[in-house]
């Protein structure tokens, strides 16, 4: 279906006239016949403008558009039109009416903590309307309590002893709710895939914390998001700060994207120190306060691999073109190099309320209460190379999306499972990397498709735990 006709089964949908205008850039795909505009409406100079954004009284042209309406139409008018220019930098300029419904997937963890931090900041903003948990119903039922909305369990033995709905489908029904602008997907693994397609389905725009989602199936996510012009907007420090290098960037200028590093607890340590490390030594994280899975996974160097492989989905460069750097001291969050030999970096203190503020109001900025960063009272900014060859776990990511296909999922599955049992005393800290690498040598990579990667994460899940001695 070509897009006029998609844009009049659209409006036959809505039983209203599309109120699309500005299109004028793109000759052939909208008509001003169809648009009803009359020929002296002023230019924009946008590819898309919802009719309510105009300075104009265009009631004597277009019928009362409600502004649900409205923004959906405009979502699927960027889709249709900047299909061939999907970089994550140039979203919709309209911002979501009033106050933002927000559902945070992950409540009771550090991000989902942060998230109803900013909320109580800015009641005149935002206010939930769903929470969900993995398993910790006690903490959920108390934010329950305090904001008075849906929730949901995805243990669902928790779930039935509290009352509360379980499973991932409830959580997926969580986030269709027609109340929710907004869904914080901060739950930690693979288990937020589910719950984002179906926020991706409903036309929910999408502030990303799970780095997992896309490491597993960004080239499932980031097309379909695209196709139904649905904002993915990152929450992570370093991709946050690569997102607000890239405003106003031309397409195809970007040389490289460098992500920083803490470079973790055991920075400049060897392969023999590390083999007698205990988890305590692991989740003393030198400069961040961070959940347990993601803290083992920067002490082993992987949380800088899943994050290389989300940056290849979200700004749609090659692997080798994103890089990292050990930065200890944890205030520059990313670098942009351009073609023309520019670097564009982002600084502030490591504290994630600012990123996780700005996916929330983007383009927004209004004050978080936080201390700004002065280059006056700073200490020296340091950086150095990764060893590779003591933190395999890097590596073995940045392989993993080169093979392509289905391997990310094995290597992150398999990572996901390492690192419980680490966590549980049942492997050694060396063992996380080994047990990785072990699967990736038995998987071969097969074409993504979702029953596919559902498949292959069950089976580098048990092929782990085999390799593991370990149930």
């Amino acid at each position: 279906m070509d897009g006029l006709a998609r844009l009049k089964k659209l409006r036959e949908e809505f039983s209203a006239t599309t109120c699309i205008v500005g299109v004028d850039e793109i000759p052939g795909v909208l008509s001003d016949e169809l648009l009803g505009a009359p020929a002296d409406l002023p230019s924009t100079g946008r590819r898309y403008v919802p009719i309510n954004a105009l300075k104009v009284d265009s009631r004597e042209h277009f019928p009362a558009v409600p502004v649900e309406e409205s923004l959906l139409t405009q979502r699927w008018c960027r889709a249709e039109l900047d299909a061939h220019d999907p970089s994550l930098a140039r979203l919709p300029d309209a911002k979501l009416p009033g106050v933002k419904g927000i559902a945070v997937l992950g409540s009771t963890g550090s991000i989902g903590a942060q998230t109803l931090d900013i909320v109580r900041r800015l009641p005149d903003r935002f206010r939930v309307v769903g929470l969900a948990a993995h398993s910790n119903a006690e903490v959920l039922s108390a934010q329950q309590a305090e904001f008075g909305c849906a929730v949901a369990l995805y243990d669902q033995a928790a779930a039935s002893s509290f009352g509360i709905p379980g499973g991932i489908e409830a959580i997926c029904d969580l986030v269709r709710r027609p109340d929710v602008d907004i869904v914080v997907v901060s739950v930690a693994g693979v288990v937020g895939l589910l719950p984002t397609l179906a926020a991706i389905e409903s036309g929910k725009w999408i502030a990303l914390a799970s780095k997992e989602v896309l490491v597993a199936a960004g080239e499932i996510v980031m097309p379909m998001a695209r196709s139904v012009g649905v904002p993915i907007v990152p929450i992570d420090s370093e991709h946050s700060a690569i997102f607000q290098c890239l405003q106003g960037a031309p397409s195809g200028s970007v040389e490289a994207l460098i992500l920083t590093a803490s470079g973790g607890p055991f920075r400049g340590w060897d392969l023999g120190r590390l083999a007698g490390v205990g988890v305590e030594d692991a989740r003393r994280h030198p400069t961040w306060s961070m959940g347990g899975k993601i803290t083992i996974d920067s002490a082993t160097l992987m949380n800088k691999g899943l994050e290389t492989i989300e940056a290849r989905w979200l700004f749609e460069v090659p692997i080798d073109q994103v890089r990292v750097v050990v930065h200890p001291q944890s205030i520059v969050h990313s670098f942009v190099e351009f073609r023309d030999g520019s670097v564009l970096a982002q600084l502030g203190f490591p504290d994630m309320r600012l990123p996780i503020q700005y996916a929330l109001l983007y383009p927004e900025r209004v004050s978080a209460g936080l201390p700004a960063w002065s280059p006056l009272d700073a200490c020296a900014l340091t950086f150095e190379p990764v060893d590779d060859g003591v933190f395999r776990c890097l590596a073995l990511a940045r392989e993993s999306a080169r093979i392509g296909g289905t391997m990310p999922c094995a290597m992150n599955a398999a990572n996901e499972e390492a690192v419980g049992a680490f966590l549980r005393g049942q492997i050694g800290f060396l063992g996380i990397a080994k047990t990785v690498e072990d699967v990736m040598e038995k998987h071969n990579a097969l074409t993504v498709d979702l029953p596919t990667i559902l498949e292959v994460d069950r089976w580098a899940r048990e092929t782990a735990c085999e390799a593991m001695g370990v149930h």
